[in-house]
Protein backbone atom coordinates (compact mmCIF):
# COMPACT_ATOMS: atom_id res chain seq x y z
CA UNK A 1 0.00 0.00 0.00
CA UNK A 2 1.40 3.42 -0.94
CA UNK A 3 2.27 6.00 1.73
CA UNK A 4 -0.33 8.28 0.17
CA UNK A 5 -3.16 5.76 0.65
CA UNK A 6 -2.03 4.99 4.19
CA UNK A 7 -1.98 8.69 4.95
CA UNK A 8 -5.51 9.14 3.56
CA UNK A 9 -6.79 6.24 5.69
CA UNK A 10 -5.28 7.76 8.83
CA UNK A 11 -6.85 11.12 8.03
CA UNK A 12 -10.27 9.49 7.53
CA UNK A 13 -10.02 7.71 10.86
CA UNK A 14 -9.21 10.98 12.60
CA UNK A 15 -12.13 12.67 10.90
CA UNK A 16 -14.50 9.94 12.07
CA UNK A 17 -13.39 10.42 15.65
CA UNK A 18 -14.33 14.08 15.44
CA UNK A 19 -17.92 13.33 14.46
CA UNK A 20 -20.49 13.96 17.21
CA UNK A 21 -24.19 13.24 17.32
CA UNK A 22 -26.50 15.73 19.05
CA UNK A 23 -30.10 14.87 19.79
CA UNK A 24 -31.98 18.13 19.72
CA UNK A 25 -35.55 17.74 20.91
CA UNK A 26 -38.20 20.23 19.86
CA UNK A 27 -41.83 20.77 21.14
CA UNK A 28 -44.82 20.78 19.02
CA UNK A 29 -45.82 21.54 18.41
CA UNK A 30 -43.49 21.24 19.01
CA UNK A 31 -41.77 20.83 20.21
CA UNK A 32 -38.99 17.99 20.29
CA UNK A 33 -36.52 17.18 16.99
CA UNK A 34 -33.54 14.86 17.11
CA UNK A 35 -30.66 15.90 14.87
CA UNK A 36 -27.14 14.75 14.09
CA UNK A 37 -24.31 17.23 14.38
CA UNK A 38 -20.98 16.24 12.93
CA UNK A 39 -17.73 17.93 12.05
CA UNK A 40 -16.11 20.99 13.58
CA UNK A 41 -18.25 23.51 11.68
CA UNK A 42 -21.62 22.09 12.67
CA UNK A 43 -20.44 21.37 16.21
CA UNK A 44 -19.45 25.01 16.74
CA UNK A 45 -22.60 26.24 15.05
CA UNK A 46 -24.78 24.07 17.27
CA UNK A 47 -22.96 25.31 20.35
CA UNK A 48 -23.52 28.94 19.31
CA UNK A 49 -27.22 28.31 18.55
CA UNK A 50 -27.86 26.76 21.95
CA UNK A 51 -25.93 29.49 23.73
CA UNK A 52 -28.03 32.17 22.01
CA UNK A 53 -31.24 30.29 22.85
CA UNK A 54 -30.42 29.66 26.50
CA UNK A 55 -32.82 31.21 28.99
CA UNK A 56 -33.05 30.08 32.61
CA UNK A 57 -36.39 30.28 34.37
CA UNK A 58 -37.39 30.76 37.98
CA UNK A 59 -40.10 28.45 39.27
CA UNK A 60 -41.17 28.11 42.88
CA UNK A 61 -43.39 25.12 43.57
CA UNK A 62 -44.12 25.43 47.29
CA UNK A 63 -40.40 26.14 47.72
CA UNK A 64 -38.06 29.11 47.59
CA UNK A 65 -35.76 27.46 45.07
CA UNK A 66 -35.67 27.69 41.31
CA UNK A 67 -35.61 24.68 39.01
CA UNK A 68 -31.99 25.54 38.25
CA UNK A 69 -30.99 25.50 41.93
CA UNK A 70 -32.88 22.27 42.53
CA UNK A 71 -31.18 20.61 39.56
CA UNK A 72 -27.73 21.65 40.78
CA UNK A 73 -28.40 20.42 44.30
CA UNK A 74 -29.59 17.02 43.10
CA UNK A 75 -26.87 16.87 40.41
CA UNK A 76 -29.25 15.78 37.69
CA UNK A 77 -27.42 14.95 34.46
CA UNK A 78 -29.15 13.53 31.37
CA UNK A 79 -26.41 10.94 30.79
CA UNK A 80 -26.56 9.52 34.32
CA UNK A 81 -30.01 10.40 35.73
CA UNK A 82 -33.64 10.05 34.73
CA UNK A 83 -34.86 13.41 33.48
CA UNK A 84 -37.87 15.20 32.01
CA UNK A 85 -38.34 17.92 29.41
CA UNK A 86 -41.46 20.01 28.85
CA UNK A 87 -41.95 21.07 25.24
CA UNK A 88 -43.98 24.26 24.83
CA UNK A 89 -45.29 25.20 21.40
CA UNK A 90 -46.51 28.79 21.10
CA UNK A 91 -48.25 30.71 18.35
CA UNK A 92 -46.42 34.05 18.35
CA UNK A 93 -46.68 34.54 14.61
CA UNK A 94 -46.10 37.90 12.91
CA UNK A 95 -49.83 38.40 12.46
CA UNK A 96 -50.44 38.06 16.20
CA UNK A 97 -47.24 39.41 17.75
CA UNK A 98 -48.15 38.13 21.21
CA UNK A 99 -44.57 37.20 22.15
CA UNK A 100 -44.37 36.16 25.83
CA UNK A 101 -48.04 36.98 26.42
CA UNK A 102 -49.36 34.30 24.09
CA UNK A 103 -51.03 31.11 25.26
CA UNK A 104 -49.32 27.83 24.55
CA UNK A 105 -50.84 25.92 21.64
CA UNK A 106 -49.17 22.57 22.35
CA UNK A 107 -47.71 20.98 25.47
CA UNK A 108 -45.80 17.71 25.63
CA UNK A 109 -43.84 16.23 28.47
CA UNK A 110 -41.07 13.74 27.74
CA UNK A 111 -39.58 11.59 30.49
CA UNK A 112 -36.27 9.81 29.95
CA UNK A 113 -35.20 6.62 31.69
CA UNK A 114 -31.40 6.53 31.53
CA UNK A 115 -30.97 2.82 32.24
CA UNK A 116 -33.56 1.66 29.69
CA UNK A 117 -32.76 4.46 27.25
CA UNK A 118 -36.53 4.77 26.82
CA UNK A 119 -38.78 7.80 26.41
CA UNK A 120 -42.40 8.39 27.37
CA UNK A 121 -44.11 11.21 25.51
CA UNK A 122 -47.22 12.64 27.15
CA UNK A 123 -49.53 14.99 25.25
CA UNK A 124 -51.31 17.48 27.52
CA UNK A 125 -54.58 18.84 26.03
CA UNK A 126 -54.40 22.63 25.78
CA UNK A 127 -57.87 23.13 27.30
CA UNK A 128 -57.25 20.95 30.36
CA UNK A 129 -58.85 22.52 33.44
CA UNK A 130 -56.06 22.82 36.02
CA UNK A 131 -54.73 24.89 38.90
CA UNK A 132 -52.20 27.57 37.93
CA UNK A 133 -49.99 27.90 41.06
CA UNK A 134 -48.36 31.22 40.14
CA UNK A 135 -51.76 32.96 40.05
CA UNK A 136 -53.62 30.57 42.36
CA UNK A 137 -56.40 30.23 39.82
CA UNK A 138 -58.18 27.42 37.97
CA UNK A 139 -58.35 27.74 34.21
CA UNK A 140 -57.14 26.16 30.96
CA UNK A 141 -53.55 24.96 31.13
CA UNK A 142 -52.62 26.91 27.99
CA UNK A 143 -53.32 30.14 29.94
CA UNK A 144 -50.29 29.46 32.15
CA UNK A 145 -47.88 30.70 29.48
CA UNK A 146 -49.85 33.90 28.96
CA UNK A 147 -49.89 34.47 32.72
CA UNK A 148 -46.24 33.74 33.44
CA UNK A 149 -44.35 32.38 30.44
CA UNK A 150 -42.39 29.11 30.56
CA UNK A 151 -41.83 29.29 34.33
CA UNK A 152 -45.57 29.36 35.10
CA UNK A 153 -46.15 26.58 32.57
CA UNK A 154 -43.44 24.36 34.07
CA UNK A 155 -44.75 25.07 37.56
CA UNK A 156 -48.29 24.11 36.54
CA UNK A 157 -47.24 20.85 34.88
CA UNK A 158 -45.15 19.89 37.90
CA UNK A 159 -48.12 20.36 40.22
CA UNK A 160 -50.49 18.56 37.86
CA UNK A 161 -48.31 15.47 37.41
CA UNK A 162 -46.46 15.46 40.73
CA UNK A 163 -43.05 15.00 39.13
CA UNK A 164 -40.10 17.35 38.63
CA UNK A 165 -39.70 19.04 35.25
CA UNK A 166 -35.96 19.43 34.82
CA UNK A 167 -35.86 21.24 31.49
CA UNK A 168 -38.10 23.13 29.11
CA UNK A 169 -37.91 23.88 25.39
CA UNK A 170 -40.11 26.68 24.05
CA UNK A 171 -40.45 27.03 20.28
CA UNK A 172 -42.79 28.91 17.99
CA UNK A 173 -44.48 27.69 14.84
CA UNK A 174 -41.88 29.17 12.49
CA UNK A 175 -39.24 26.86 13.96
CA UNK A 176 -41.53 23.88 13.43
CA UNK A 177 -42.20 24.83 9.80
CA UNK A 178 -38.54 25.52 9.03
CA UNK A 179 -37.34 22.28 10.62
CA UNK A 180 -39.83 20.17 8.63
CA UNK A 181 -38.92 21.99 5.42
CA UNK A 182 -35.20 21.61 6.13
CA UNK A 183 -35.81 17.85 6.27
CA UNK A 184 -37.74 17.97 2.97
CA UNK A 185 -41.03 17.23 4.68
CA UNK A 186 -42.44 14.46 6.86
CA UNK A 187 -44.73 11.57 5.99
CA UNK A 188 -47.95 11.13 7.99
CA UNK A 189 -51.41 9.61 7.58
CA UNK A 190 -54.02 12.36 7.07
CA UNK A 191 -57.30 10.95 8.50
CA UNK A 192 -59.77 13.19 6.70
CA UNK A 193 -60.13 16.31 4.55
CA UNK A 194 -58.41 19.21 6.32
CA UNK A 195 -59.01 22.89 5.61
CA UNK A 196 -56.99 25.06 7.97
CA UNK A 197 -55.56 28.54 8.45
CA UNK A 198 -51.91 29.20 7.75
CA UNK A 199 -49.54 30.90 10.22
CA UNK A 200 -50.87 34.33 9.26
CA UNK A 201 -54.49 33.31 9.93
CA UNK A 202 -55.54 33.16 6.25
CA UNK A 203 -58.64 30.95 6.23
CA UNK A 204 -58.55 27.63 4.32
CA UNK A 205 -55.06 28.39 3.05
CA UNK A 206 -53.96 24.83 3.84
CA UNK A 207 -55.86 22.04 2.05
CA UNK A 208 -55.13 18.36 2.68
CA UNK A 209 -56.84 15.24 1.34
CA UNK A 210 -57.06 11.93 3.27
CA UNK A 211 -54.27 9.37 2.98
CA UNK A 212 -50.61 8.81 3.74
CA UNK A 213 -48.51 11.58 2.21
CA UNK A 214 -45.47 13.79 2.48
CA UNK A 215 -46.26 17.16 4.07
CA UNK A 216 -44.41 20.46 3.92
CA UNK A 217 -43.75 22.42 7.10
CA UNK A 218 -46.92 24.52 6.80
CA UNK A 219 -49.01 21.46 5.94
CA UNK A 220 -47.56 19.49 8.86
CA UNK A 221 -48.41 22.37 11.19
CA UNK A 222 -52.01 22.44 9.97
CA UNK A 223 -52.21 18.66 10.40
CA UNK A 224 -50.90 18.94 13.97
CA UNK A 225 -53.15 21.84 14.96
CA UNK A 226 -56.54 20.96 13.47
CA UNK A 227 -59.31 19.65 15.70
CA UNK A 228 -62.43 20.71 13.81
CA UNK A 229 -63.61 17.14 13.22
CA UNK A 230 -62.49 15.46 16.44
CA UNK A 231 -61.03 16.61 19.78
CA UNK A 232 -57.93 17.45 21.79
CA UNK A 233 -57.07 13.77 22.34
CA UNK A 234 -56.92 13.05 18.61
CA UNK A 235 -55.08 16.32 18.10
CA UNK A 236 -52.50 15.19 20.64
CA UNK A 237 -52.07 11.91 18.80
CA UNK A 238 -51.44 13.75 15.53
CA UNK A 239 -48.86 15.95 17.21
CA UNK A 240 -47.11 12.86 18.56
CA UNK A 241 -47.20 11.30 15.09
CA UNK A 242 -45.55 14.37 13.59
CA UNK A 243 -42.87 14.48 16.28
CA UNK A 244 -42.02 10.82 15.75
CA UNK A 245 -41.89 11.38 11.98
CA UNK A 246 -39.52 14.33 12.48
CA UNK A 247 -37.29 12.37 14.85
CA UNK A 248 -37.21 9.38 12.52
CA UNK A 249 -36.25 11.47 9.52
CA UNK A 250 -33.74 13.59 11.42
CA UNK A 251 -31.92 10.46 12.57
CA UNK A 252 -31.54 9.25 8.98
CA UNK A 253 -28.06 9.44 7.46
CA UNK A 254 -29.55 11.00 4.34
CA UNK A 255 -30.55 14.07 6.38
CA UNK A 256 -27.04 14.93 7.57
CA UNK A 257 -26.50 17.57 4.89
CA UNK A 258 -29.61 19.45 6.02
CA UNK A 259 -28.64 20.10 9.64
CA UNK A 260 -27.23 23.55 9.00
CA UNK A 261 -30.74 24.65 7.93
CA UNK A 262 -32.26 22.85 10.91
CA UNK A 263 -29.95 24.64 13.32
CA UNK A 264 -30.73 28.00 11.72
CA UNK A 265 -34.47 27.35 12.16
CA UNK A 266 -34.12 26.29 15.76
CA UNK A 267 -31.76 29.09 16.75
CA UNK A 268 -34.04 31.92 15.69
CA UNK A 269 -37.14 30.55 17.35
CA UNK A 270 -36.18 28.61 20.47
CA UNK A 271 -35.72 29.31 24.18
CA UNK A 272 -34.50 26.61 26.57
CA UNK A 273 -32.71 26.07 29.86
CA UNK A 274 -30.80 23.14 28.38
CA UNK A 275 -27.10 23.84 27.92
CA UNK A 276 -25.19 22.52 24.93
CA UNK A 277 -23.45 20.02 27.18
CA UNK A 278 -26.77 18.75 28.55
CA UNK A 279 -28.18 18.37 25.03
CA UNK A 280 -25.20 16.24 24.09
CA UNK A 281 -25.90 14.04 27.09
CA UNK A 282 -29.06 12.83 25.34
CA UNK A 283 -26.90 11.18 22.67
CA UNK A 284 -27.50 7.75 24.20
CA UNK A 285 -31.25 7.95 23.59
CA UNK A 286 -30.76 8.84 19.92
CA UNK A 287 -28.38 5.91 19.44
CA UNK A 288 -30.68 3.46 21.24
CA UNK A 289 -32.94 2.91 18.27
CA UNK A 290 -34.59 5.87 16.58
CA UNK A 291 -38.27 6.06 17.58
CA UNK A 292 -38.58 2.43 18.66
CA UNK A 293 -37.93 3.29 22.30
CA UNK A 294 -40.66 5.96 22.51
CA UNK A 295 -44.07 5.28 24.07
CA UNK A 296 -46.85 7.84 23.65
CA UNK A 297 -49.36 8.61 26.42
CA UNK A 298 -52.61 10.58 26.58
CA UNK A 299 -54.50 12.27 29.41
CA UNK A 300 -58.05 10.93 29.43
CA UNK A 301 -60.97 13.23 30.15
CA UNK A 302 -64.24 14.63 28.84
CA UNK A 303 -65.68 17.82 27.39
CA UNK A 304 -67.04 20.23 30.00
CA UNK A 305 -68.37 23.76 30.37
CA UNK A 306 -67.99 26.16 33.26
CA UNK A 307 -69.83 29.49 33.09
CA UNK A 308 -70.37 28.90 29.38
CA UNK A 309 -66.64 28.35 28.67
CA UNK A 310 -65.38 25.08 27.18
CA UNK A 311 -62.83 23.07 29.16
CA UNK A 312 -61.33 19.60 28.99
CA UNK A 313 -62.03 17.97 32.35
CA UNK A 314 -59.34 15.43 33.21
CA UNK A 315 -60.38 12.01 34.50
CA UNK A 316 -58.90 11.97 38.01
CA UNK A 317 -58.54 8.19 38.18
CA UNK A 318 -56.80 8.03 34.80
CA UNK A 319 -54.67 11.01 35.76
CA UNK A 320 -53.42 9.14 38.82
CA UNK A 321 -52.60 6.15 36.63
CA UNK A 322 -50.62 8.36 34.26
CA UNK A 323 -48.78 9.99 37.16
CA UNK A 324 -47.84 6.53 38.45
CA UNK A 325 -46.49 5.54 35.03
CA UNK A 326 -44.34 8.66 34.80
CA UNK A 327 -43.07 8.32 38.37
CA UNK A 328 -42.12 4.71 37.73
CA UNK A 329 -40.38 5.68 34.50
CA UNK A 330 -38.39 8.34 36.37
CA UNK A 331 -37.76 5.78 39.13
CA UNK A 332 -38.98 8.09 41.86
CA UNK A 333 -38.38 5.48 44.52
CA UNK A 334 -34.99 6.26 46.00
CA UNK A 335 -34.77 8.62 48.99
CA UNK A 336 -33.10 11.20 46.78
CA UNK A 337 -35.84 11.07 44.15
CA UNK A 338 -38.61 10.98 46.74
CA UNK A 339 -37.22 14.11 48.35
CA UNK A 340 -37.24 15.77 44.95
CA UNK A 341 -40.84 14.70 44.40
CA UNK A 342 -41.97 15.95 47.82
CA UNK A 343 -40.67 19.43 46.98
CA UNK A 344 -43.34 19.77 44.29
CA UNK A 345 -46.28 18.16 46.12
Amino acid sequence: MSESRQSNRVIKKKQKKKKLVLWLLTPILLLTVSTTVYGTFLYNKAEDVVADSYQEIDTNVNTDRSISEERKETEVKPDTNNTSILFIGVDDSNSRDYEEGTRSDALMLATFNEEQKSVKLLSIPRDSYVHIPSNDTYTKINHAHALGGPSATVETVQELLGIPVHYYVRMNFYAFIDVVDALDGVEVDVPYVIREKDTEDNRNAIRLEPGRQLLTGREALAFARTRKKDNDLERGKRQQEVIQAIMGKASSVTSISKYTDVLEAVGDNMRTNLTFSEMKDYLGYAMAGSTNNIETLQLAGKDSRKDGVYYYELDEEKLEETKAILKEHLNLNSSKDLAQEEQIQ
